[in-house]
């Protein structure tokens, strides 16, 4: 007997092998959302270490709006960050305009400087109100300025870090063979102030000293030169605090 084929039956099998795809198409879309919104918790609080730090670096000042775990909110002035969040920043915002205060009132706007970086808040003191030239034994007018600023960085939490900075003409004296020995003095002279005078506590200090080799300007001038010759107060933001050595470590 000759099989009779059963041409109905054949297309209905065909007919429904679309739903294995479309069912696999739809388990693989249901992971990838399930995926997205895993990760999405952390890219939230990511987003707001980052608008909060780039508005501290930009501004000094925290953001005006928060994002939150559960989302981005928008950026609208007038609302306040989360509780917790941006302290440091205003707490560095105060100490600037502290700071900026007390350097319009005694005339300095020429040979002291602030500004806000990446890292945290400079103080960028010129060395000629520091230092005679080729010196680095502190003036009394510098001990007062010192003791000025420190007082207004006293009450931070925050390290801080001493540079001292050159310009590029050699020094070859028997104090100071080179620029690096000139430099490293100047700013553990400025340290010694600090701790004395400001009430600084030791372990939240460093100093180090650059030379010639970071400069702010070219030195092909008297004035890029002046610019050069400098120390530097650095309060470190507190994301950096993993890289100073912590109290206690050996």
């Amino acid at each position: 007997m000759v099989p009779v084929r059963r041409e109905g039956h054949a297309s209905k099998d065909n007919h429904e092998r679309w739903l294995l795809t479309y069912s696999d198409l739809i388990t693989l879309l249901m992971i990838f959302f399930v995926v997205m919104y895993a990760i999405s918790d952390t890219n939230a609080q990511k987003m707001a270490a980052l608008a909060n730090s780039l508005a501290q670096t930009l501004t000094g000042a925290p953001t005006t709006g928060i994002l939150t775990s559960g989302g981005l909110t928008s950026i609208v002035p007038g609302i306040a960050p989360a509780p917790g969040q941006g302290d440091e920043g205003a707490e560095l915002a105060r100490a600037r305009a502290e700071l900026q205060q007390y350097i319009q009132q005694e005339g300095l706007e020429s040979q002291v400087t602030l500004n806000t970086e990446e890292r945290g808040l400079v103080v960028s003191v010129a060395d000629a109100v520091l230092f005679p030239k080729g010196s680095a034994d502190l003036t009394p007018e510098a001990r007062d300025l010192l003791r000025q600023v420190g007082r207004a960085l006293a009450r931070l939490p925050n390290y801080l870090r001493v540079e001292g900075h050159t310009d590029n003409l050699p020094i070859n004296t028997p104090a100071f063979p080179s620029n690096w020995e000139l430099s490293t003095a100047r700013a553990t002279n400025v340290v010694k102030v600090l701790i004395s005078e400001a009430g600084i506590k030791p372990e939240r200090l460093s100093a180090t000293g650059y030379g010639e080799y970071r400069p702010v300007a070219p030195n092909n001038s008297e004035a890029d030169m002046a610019r050069n010759r400098r120390v530097d107060i650095v309060v470190l933001k507190e994301a950096y605090n993993v890289t100073e050595p912590h109290k206690g470590e050996k």
